[in-house]
Protein backbone atom coordinates (compact mmCIF):
# COMPACT_ATOMS: atom_id res chain seq x y z
CA UNK A 1 0.00 0.00 0.00
CA UNK A 2 1.66 3.16 -1.43
CA UNK A 3 0.07 7.23 -0.61
CA UNK A 4 1.27 8.38 -3.97
CA UNK A 5 -0.20 11.64 -4.18
CA UNK A 6 -3.30 14.08 -1.88
CA UNK A 7 -5.08 16.56 -3.30
CA UNK A 8 -7.26 18.77 -0.66
CA UNK A 9 -9.55 21.89 -1.49
CA UNK A 10 -11.16 23.60 1.40
CA UNK A 11 -9.65 21.24 3.97
CA UNK A 12 -9.56 22.43 8.11
CA UNK A 13 -7.04 25.57 7.18
CA UNK A 14 -5.91 24.53 3.88
CA UNK A 15 -7.56 26.15 0.62
CA UNK A 16 -6.08 24.23 -2.00
CA UNK A 17 -3.15 21.70 -1.82
CA UNK A 18 -2.08 18.86 -4.20
CA UNK A 19 1.26 17.24 -2.95
CA UNK A 20 3.00 14.57 -4.24
CA UNK A 21 4.76 11.82 -2.02
CA UNK A 22 7.64 9.79 -1.39
CA UNK A 23 6.96 5.70 -1.54
CA UNK A 24 9.63 5.83 1.52
CA UNK A 25 9.29 8.65 4.16
CA UNK A 26 7.53 11.63 4.24
CA UNK A 27 8.69 14.49 6.83
CA UNK A 28 6.25 17.19 7.84
CA UNK A 29 7.86 20.13 9.48
CA UNK A 30 6.49 23.43 10.18
CA UNK A 31 5.60 25.48 13.18
CA UNK A 32 2.18 24.79 15.66
CA UNK A 33 -1.22 25.63 14.41
CA UNK A 34 0.33 25.49 10.59
CA UNK A 35 -1.37 22.52 9.64
CA UNK A 36 1.18 19.43 9.82
CA UNK A 37 -1.27 17.70 11.53
CA UNK A 38 -4.09 18.82 9.25
CA UNK A 39 -2.31 16.50 6.71
CA UNK A 40 -2.42 13.25 8.78
CA UNK A 41 -5.88 13.82 9.36
CA UNK A 42 -6.68 14.17 5.57
CA UNK A 43 -5.20 10.70 5.08
CA UNK A 44 -6.45 8.99 8.16
CA UNK A 45 -10.22 10.00 6.70
CA UNK A 46 -9.30 7.33 4.23
CA UNK A 47 -9.39 4.61 6.45
CA UNK A 48 -13.21 4.97 6.55
CA UNK A 49 -13.22 6.09 10.39
CA UNK A 50 -13.68 9.28 11.57
CA UNK A 51 -10.84 11.79 12.53
CA UNK A 52 -8.64 10.85 15.07
CA UNK A 53 -8.69 13.87 16.78
CA UNK A 54 -12.42 13.56 17.18
CA UNK A 55 -13.57 16.28 15.40
CA UNK A 56 -17.16 16.60 13.62
CA UNK A 57 -16.97 16.28 10.00
CA UNK A 58 -18.27 20.11 9.67
CA UNK A 59 -15.30 21.19 11.69
CA UNK A 60 -13.12 19.53 8.99
CA UNK A 61 -14.58 22.02 6.28
CA UNK A 62 -12.03 25.47 5.99
CA UNK A 63 -14.13 28.14 7.68
CA UNK A 64 -16.34 30.13 5.45
CA UNK A 65 -16.93 27.34 2.79
CA UNK A 66 -19.77 24.59 2.94
CA UNK A 67 -18.20 21.79 1.82
CA UNK A 68 -14.38 20.12 1.38
CA UNK A 69 -13.19 17.24 -0.50
CA UNK A 70 -9.91 15.65 -0.48
CA UNK A 71 -8.50 12.96 -2.68
CA UNK A 72 -5.92 10.40 -2.64
CA UNK A 73 -4.18 8.53 -5.32
CA UNK A 74 -2.85 5.78 -4.30
CA UNK A 75 -1.22 2.00 -5.19
CA UNK A 76 -2.48 -1.37 -4.21
CA UNK A 77 -0.66 -4.66 -5.44
CA UNK A 78 0.59 -2.37 -8.43
CA UNK A 79 -2.73 -1.14 -9.29
CA UNK A 80 -3.09 2.90 -9.46
CA UNK A 81 -6.41 3.60 -8.01
CA UNK A 82 -7.97 6.70 -6.49
CA UNK A 83 -10.58 8.10 -3.84
CA UNK A 84 -12.47 10.76 -3.27
CA UNK A 85 -14.67 12.07 -0.12
CA UNK A 86 -16.30 15.16 -0.09
CA UNK A 87 -17.43 16.41 3.37
CA UNK A 88 -20.24 18.64 3.60
CA UNK A 89 -21.56 18.33 6.88
CA UNK A 90 -21.05 14.17 6.62
CA UNK A 91 -18.89 12.58 4.43
CA UNK A 92 -18.98 10.96 0.87
CA UNK A 93 -16.66 8.46 -0.71
CA UNK A 94 -16.16 7.67 -4.20
CA UNK A 95 -13.66 4.61 -4.70
CA UNK A 96 -12.59 4.39 -8.20
CA UNK A 97 -15.22 6.54 -9.63
CA UNK A 98 -18.09 4.44 -7.82
CA UNK A 99 -19.83 5.80 -4.91
CA UNK A 100 -19.99 4.36 -1.77
CA UNK A 101 -23.04 4.09 -0.29
CA UNK A 102 -21.45 5.36 2.94
CA UNK A 103 -17.43 6.27 3.61
CA UNK A 104 -17.41 3.65 5.81
CA UNK A 105 -17.59 1.46 3.28
CA UNK A 106 -14.06 2.36 1.96
CA UNK A 107 -12.08 0.93 5.33
CA UNK A 108 -9.69 -1.90 4.95
CA UNK A 109 -9.13 -0.60 1.40
CA UNK A 110 -6.46 1.92 2.65
CA UNK A 111 -4.83 1.13 5.61
CA UNK A 112 -3.35 3.20 8.24
CA UNK A 113 -1.70 3.01 12.07
CA UNK A 114 -2.02 6.34 13.34
CA UNK A 115 0.26 7.18 15.89
CA UNK A 116 -0.73 11.03 18.20
CA UNK A 117 0.48 12.55 21.64
CA UNK A 118 -2.83 11.43 22.70
CA UNK A 119 -1.49 7.45 22.45
CA UNK A 120 1.22 8.25 25.16
CA UNK A 121 -1.96 7.65 27.45
CA UNK A 122 -1.37 3.99 26.40
CA UNK A 123 1.55 4.16 28.65
CA UNK A 124 0.87 6.94 30.63
CA UNK A 125 -3.57 6.33 31.60
CA UNK A 126 -5.28 4.01 33.35
CA UNK A 127 -6.03 0.46 31.87
CA UNK A 128 -9.25 1.32 29.96
CA UNK A 129 -6.80 3.30 27.60
CA UNK A 130 -4.67 -0.19 26.92
CA UNK A 131 -7.77 -2.18 26.84
CA UNK A 132 -8.88 0.50 24.28
CA UNK A 133 -6.13 -0.43 22.26
CA UNK A 134 -6.17 -3.82 22.09
CA UNK A 135 -9.93 -3.83 21.57
CA UNK A 136 -9.68 -1.24 18.92
CA UNK A 137 -6.73 -3.35 16.90
CA UNK A 138 -8.70 -6.69 17.36
CA UNK A 139 -11.87 -4.93 15.48
CA UNK A 140 -10.29 -3.98 12.72
CA UNK A 141 -9.06 -7.79 12.22
CA UNK A 142 -11.94 -9.73 13.55
CA UNK A 143 -15.45 -8.41 13.15
CA UNK A 144 -16.69 -11.53 15.02
CA UNK A 145 -15.31 -9.69 18.32
CA UNK A 146 -17.77 -6.81 17.95
CA UNK A 147 -20.68 -8.40 18.87
CA UNK A 148 -19.06 -10.77 21.29
CA UNK A 149 -18.15 -7.13 23.38
CA UNK A 150 -21.78 -5.96 22.40
CA UNK A 151 -23.19 -9.13 24.39
CA UNK A 152 -20.53 -9.00 27.26
CA UNK A 153 -21.87 -5.20 28.22
CA UNK A 154 -25.42 -5.59 27.48
CA UNK A 155 -25.10 -8.82 30.27
CA UNK A 156 -22.79 -6.36 32.38
CA UNK A 157 -24.59 -3.43 32.67
CA UNK A 158 -28.09 -6.13 33.66
CA UNK A 159 -25.62 -7.77 36.20
CA UNK A 160 -24.81 -4.07 37.85
CA UNK A 161 -28.10 -2.97 37.42
CA UNK A 162 -29.45 -5.96 39.64
CA UNK A 163 -26.43 -5.22 42.22
CA UNK A 164 -27.82 -1.47 42.52
CA UNK A 165 -31.38 -2.37 43.42
CA UNK A 166 -30.50 -5.60 45.12
CA UNK A 167 -30.32 -3.86 48.58
CA UNK A 168 -33.68 -2.96 47.95
CA UNK A 169 -35.33 -5.86 46.26
CA UNK A 170 -33.13 -9.14 47.62
CA UNK A 171 -35.65 -11.14 44.80
CA UNK A 172 -33.80 -9.77 42.23
CA UNK A 173 -31.07 -12.15 43.11
CA UNK A 174 -32.80 -14.60 41.44
CA UNK A 175 -32.50 -13.60 37.96
CA UNK A 176 -28.46 -12.56 38.24
CA UNK A 177 -27.53 -15.79 37.75
CA UNK A 178 -28.17 -15.43 33.97
CA UNK A 179 -26.38 -12.38 33.35
CA UNK A 180 -23.87 -14.41 34.87
CA UNK A 181 -23.58 -17.48 32.41
CA UNK A 182 -23.96 -14.71 29.38
CA UNK A 183 -20.83 -12.67 30.85
CA UNK A 184 -18.72 -16.03 31.59
CA UNK A 185 -19.12 -17.11 27.62
CA UNK A 186 -18.90 -13.88 25.96
CA UNK A 187 -16.44 -12.35 28.41
CA UNK A 188 -14.08 -15.38 28.30
CA UNK A 189 -13.67 -14.75 24.59
CA UNK A 190 -13.29 -11.75 25.09
CA UNK A 191 -10.53 -12.28 27.17
CA UNK A 192 -9.23 -15.43 24.82
CA UNK A 193 -9.32 -12.87 21.92
CA UNK A 194 -7.19 -10.27 23.62
CA UNK A 195 -4.63 -12.78 24.74
CA UNK A 196 -4.23 -14.25 21.48
CA UNK A 197 -3.70 -11.03 19.53
CA UNK A 198 -1.55 -9.75 22.58
CA UNK A 199 0.96 -13.30 22.08
CA UNK A 200 1.12 -12.06 18.20
CA UNK A 201 1.98 -8.43 19.24
CA UNK A 202 4.52 -9.85 22.04
CA UNK A 203 6.44 -11.27 19.14
CA UNK A 204 6.90 -7.76 17.26
CA UNK A 205 7.64 -5.71 20.52
CA UNK A 206 11.62 -6.96 21.29
CA UNK A 207 12.81 -6.14 18.19
CA UNK A 208 10.97 -2.80 17.40
CA UNK A 209 11.56 -1.81 20.94
CA UNK A 210 15.12 -2.56 20.99
CA UNK A 211 15.61 -1.31 17.64
CA UNK A 212 14.45 2.36 19.04
CA UNK A 213 16.63 1.79 22.40
CA UNK A 214 19.73 0.41 20.78
CA UNK A 215 19.24 -2.62 22.49
CA UNK A 216 19.81 -0.67 25.74
CA UNK A 217 16.61 -1.51 27.54
CA UNK A 218 14.22 -4.63 26.97
CA UNK A 219 10.03 -3.68 27.01
CA UNK A 220 7.70 -6.33 27.57
CA UNK A 221 3.62 -6.36 27.83
CA UNK A 222 1.61 -9.01 29.63
CA UNK A 223 -2.04 -9.77 29.85
CA UNK A 224 -3.32 -9.11 33.30
CA UNK A 225 -6.58 -10.92 33.57
CA UNK A 226 -9.31 -10.48 36.45
CA UNK A 227 -11.01 -13.57 35.77
CA UNK A 228 -10.38 -16.92 34.07
CA UNK A 229 -9.88 -16.96 30.73
CA UNK A 230 -12.99 -19.94 30.41
CA UNK A 231 -16.03 -19.93 30.92
CA UNK A 232 -16.78 -22.16 33.70
CA UNK A 233 -13.53 -20.18 35.73
CA UNK A 234 -15.30 -17.03 34.82
CA UNK A 235 -18.53 -18.42 36.20
CA UNK A 236 -16.78 -19.22 39.34
CA UNK A 237 -14.87 -16.10 39.97
CA UNK A 238 -18.36 -14.15 39.19
CA UNK A 239 -19.93 -16.46 42.03
CA UNK A 240 -17.32 -15.69 44.11
CA UNK A 241 -16.68 -12.25 43.99
CA UNK A 242 -20.52 -11.33 43.83
CA UNK A 243 -20.94 -10.57 48.07
CA UNK A 244 -18.75 -8.03 47.56
CA UNK A 245 -19.67 -7.04 44.21
CA UNK A 246 -23.09 -5.93 46.05
CA UNK A 247 -20.98 -3.99 48.60
CA UNK A 248 -19.70 -2.20 45.88
CA UNK A 249 -23.00 -2.13 43.37
CA UNK A 250 -20.65 -2.77 40.90
CA UNK A 251 -19.30 -5.91 38.93
CA UNK A 252 -15.33 -5.98 39.94
CA UNK A 253 -13.68 -8.61 38.15
CA UNK A 254 -13.65 -9.39 34.10
CA UNK A 255 -12.87 -7.65 30.92
CA UNK A 256 -14.17 -4.48 31.83
CA UNK A 257 -11.36 -4.49 34.37
CA UNK A 258 -8.12 -6.43 33.09
CA UNK A 259 -4.97 -4.65 31.94
CA UNK A 260 -1.46 -4.83 30.34
CA UNK A 261 1.15 -5.00 32.78
CA UNK A 262 4.27 -3.30 30.46
CA UNK A 263 7.51 -3.45 31.83
CA UNK A 264 10.82 -1.49 31.10
CA UNK A 265 13.69 -3.65 32.45
CA UNK A 266 11.49 -5.42 34.05
CA UNK A 267 9.73 -2.19 35.96
CA UNK A 268 6.77 -0.53 35.68
CA UNK A 269 6.53 1.78 31.98
CA UNK A 270 3.50 3.92 33.93
CA UNK A 271 5.53 4.60 37.01
CA UNK A 272 8.57 4.69 36.56
CA UNK A 273 9.60 5.10 32.86
CA UNK A 274 10.79 8.45 31.77
CA UNK A 275 9.11 10.57 29.49
CA UNK A 276 11.12 9.40 26.31
CA UNK A 277 10.76 5.45 27.27
CA UNK A 278 7.53 5.95 27.75
CA UNK A 279 6.61 7.65 23.82
CA UNK A 280 8.65 4.51 22.76
CA UNK A 281 6.90 1.93 24.47
CA UNK A 282 3.77 3.75 22.94
CA UNK A 283 5.21 3.95 19.91
CA UNK A 284 6.36 0.42 19.96
CA UNK A 285 2.89 -0.77 20.57
CA UNK A 286 1.55 1.16 17.45
CA UNK A 287 4.08 -0.11 15.21
CA UNK A 288 3.50 -3.68 16.19
CA UNK A 289 -0.05 -2.88 15.60
CA UNK A 290 1.30 -2.06 11.89
CA UNK A 291 3.46 -5.46 11.96
CA UNK A 292 0.34 -7.90 13.31
CA UNK A 293 -2.38 -6.60 10.60
CA UNK A 294 0.38 -6.93 7.90
CA UNK A 295 0.83 -10.74 9.07
CA UNK A 296 -2.73 -11.48 9.30
CA UNK A 297 -4.35 -9.37 6.43
CA UNK A 298 -1.06 -9.15 3.52
CA UNK A 299 -1.57 -5.59 3.81
CA UNK A 300 1.10 -3.14 4.89
CA UNK A 301 -0.45 0.06 6.21
CA UNK A 302 0.67 3.09 6.30
CA UNK A 303 2.24 4.61 8.92
CA UNK A 304 1.10 8.18 10.35
CA UNK A 305 3.21 9.32 13.30
CA UNK A 306 2.84 12.89 14.49
CA UNK A 307 4.58 14.97 16.92
CA UNK A 308 6.03 11.41 17.37
CA UNK A 309 10.49 12.95 17.70
CA UNK A 310 9.52 15.44 20.58
CA UNK A 311 11.28 14.25 23.69
CA UNK A 312 13.64 11.10 21.86
CA UNK A 313 17.13 11.34 22.29
CA UNK A 314 19.50 11.80 18.85
CA UNK A 315 20.04 8.08 18.29
CA UNK A 316 15.72 7.30 18.88
CA UNK A 317 15.10 10.42 16.41
CA UNK A 318 17.29 8.88 13.45
CA UNK A 319 15.91 5.02 14.60
CA UNK A 320 12.33 6.65 13.78
CA UNK A 321 13.76 8.62 10.37
CA UNK A 322 15.88 5.61 9.17
CA UNK A 323 15.03 2.17 10.23
CA UNK A 324 11.76 1.80 9.76
CA UNK A 325 11.79 -0.09 6.26
CA UNK A 326 9.57 -1.77 3.94
CA UNK A 327 6.52 0.60 4.45
CA UNK A 328 5.63 4.27 3.69
CA UNK A 329 5.64 6.75 6.81
CA UNK A 330 4.47 10.08 7.43
CA UNK A 331 6.20 12.04 10.16
CA UNK A 332 5.08 15.63 11.65
CA UNK A 333 7.61 17.20 13.74
CA UNK A 334 8.59 21.41 15.01
CA UNK A 335 11.74 21.42 14.84
CA UNK A 336 13.06 21.31 10.69
CA UNK A 337 16.55 20.78 12.08
CA UNK A 338 15.50 17.24 12.90
CA UNK A 339 15.23 16.77 8.94
CA UNK A 340 19.09 16.73 8.92
CA UNK A 341 19.07 13.33 9.93
CA UNK A 342 17.05 12.14 7.36
CA UNK A 343 18.97 9.98 5.05
CA UNK A 344 16.22 9.09 1.83
CA UNK A 345 12.95 10.79 1.44
CA UNK A 346 10.89 13.98 1.09
CA UNK A 347 10.31 16.95 3.40
CA UNK A 348 7.08 19.11 3.55
CA UNK A 349 7.18 22.25 5.27
CA UNK A 350 3.57 23.37 6.28
CA UNK A 351 2.91 27.32 6.64
CA UNK A 352 -0.17 28.74 7.42
CA UNK A 353 -2.12 26.21 5.34
CA UNK A 354 0.48 26.62 2.65
CA UNK A 355 2.82 23.25 1.79
CA UNK A 356 5.94 23.75 -0.30
CA UNK A 357 8.08 20.12 -1.20
CA UNK A 358 11.53 20.21 -0.87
Amino acid sequence: MIFKALRLANFRNIRSADIKFSDDVNVICGENAQGKTNLLEALWLFTGTKSFRGAKDKELVLFGEESAKITLFFNDDGRDQRCDIKIDGKRQATLNDVPQSAASEIAGKMPAVIFSPADLGLIKDGPAARRKFLDTSICQLYPAFIDVSKKYIRALDQRNKILKEIKYNENLLSFIEDFENEMAVSGAAIVGYRKRYLEKLKTKIPDIYGGISDCREKMTAEYAATAGDNSESFKKALFAARKNDVILGSTSIGPHRDDIKIDIDGISARSFGSQGQKRSAALSLKLGESEVFYEITGKKPVLLLDDVLSELDEFRQNYILNSIKSRQVFITCCDKSSTDKLKAGRILEVSGGNIKAF
